[in-house]
């Protein structure tokens, strides 16, 4: 007799529809030709317990990635957090181990290894610029901290936030991190290494905007990174790319942070290039 069992994990959060993880999670499934299907899972606001507890129930349920609006909201129906989710306070992804519910977070994650295997750079000791204080920019900066960067400049419109961020850095790593008021257009300090933009903007169909900093103090040697992966090559990369910059797009961000998910999940390393063609795919790129 055949078998018909799949394995199941998904995306929760509302909305899902449009979510990439959807068809760059099957692709990876089919081409390592597992038995697993990557579902979208819509959850109304007062659903997310049911949602949760019905994780643990079914057997064949292995995971889920958790997307806005319920990354901090999830946290109270798992069992543990990694370190590094603890710190940010948000999770982005669920785990079994046995019968508890592990809460990971592999934003930061995907980032970092994009700069590792696209770019050859290591954090350790870099200074680094932040552009934005929200849940990107949180996952991103703890994992900085935590793989050795010397300071962090948090930029951002709502000053308190940026505060807010980088009081959470210096009490929980090591790094030196301070904040700065974004209300003018931003000069990038010249010792900066590596510059990071973890806002929205340039996010299609806001295709023609662009972060408002000084991109005459962007420098040749500097690695600049851009967390909108659509389109890759924003005008801020374009911009960067133009001073004479290594630049990183965020297309191997969200492409890395699914195949960290994907071996969680499965065991098995994830075909990153397989994942990278399917977003871009699903971008008409």
């Amino acid at each position: 007799m055949t078998d018909y069992q799949f394995n199941f994990v998904g995306v929760i959060g509302d909305p899902v529809a449009e979510n990439p993880a959807v068809p760059m999670t099957q692709a990876a499934f089919d081409k390592m030709n597992l038995k697993w299907k990557y579902i979208a899972i819509q959850v109304k606001p007062d659903g997310l317990g049911d949602a949760i507890r019905g994780l643990r129930g079914i057997y064949n349920m292995m995971g889920a990635n958790i997307t806005m609006p319920y990354k901090t909201d999830v946290i109270q129906y798992l069992d543990e957090l990694s370190p590094d989710a603890e710190i940010m306070g948000a999770v982005n992804l669920i785990r079994k181990d046995g019968e508890k519910l592990i809460g990971e977070n592999t934003d930061g994650k995907g980032f970092m290894r994009s700069l590792i295997e696209d770019a050859d750079v290591n954090a350790k000791g870099k200074k680094v610029v932040l552009l934005g204080a929200g849940g990107a920019a949180r996952a991103i900066a703890v994992e900085l901290a935590l793989s050795g960067a010397s300071s962090i400049i948090i930029v951002n419109r709502t000053e308190s936030r940026a505060k807010a961020l980088a009081s959470l850095l210096i009490e929980k790593t090591n790094i030196r991190a301070k904040s700065d008021k974004w209300d003018t257009s931003y000069i990038i300090p010249e010792d900066t290494n590596i510059l990071i933009n973890a806002t929205s903007i340039g996010f299609s169909p806001d295709i023609n905007s662009r972060p408002d900093i000084e991109y005459a103090s962007i420098s040749r040697g500097m690695i600049v990174c851009d967390v909108v992966m659509n389109p890759p090559r924003t005008l801020f990369l374009q911009e960067a790319e133009i001073r004479g910059a290594t630049v990183i797009d965020g297309l191997g961000m969200i492409a890395y942070q699914g195949a960290i998910g994907f071996k969680m999940w499965t065991g098995i390393g994830a075909p990153v290039q397989v994942m990278k063609d399917a977003l871009k795919h699903e971008f008409n790129i």
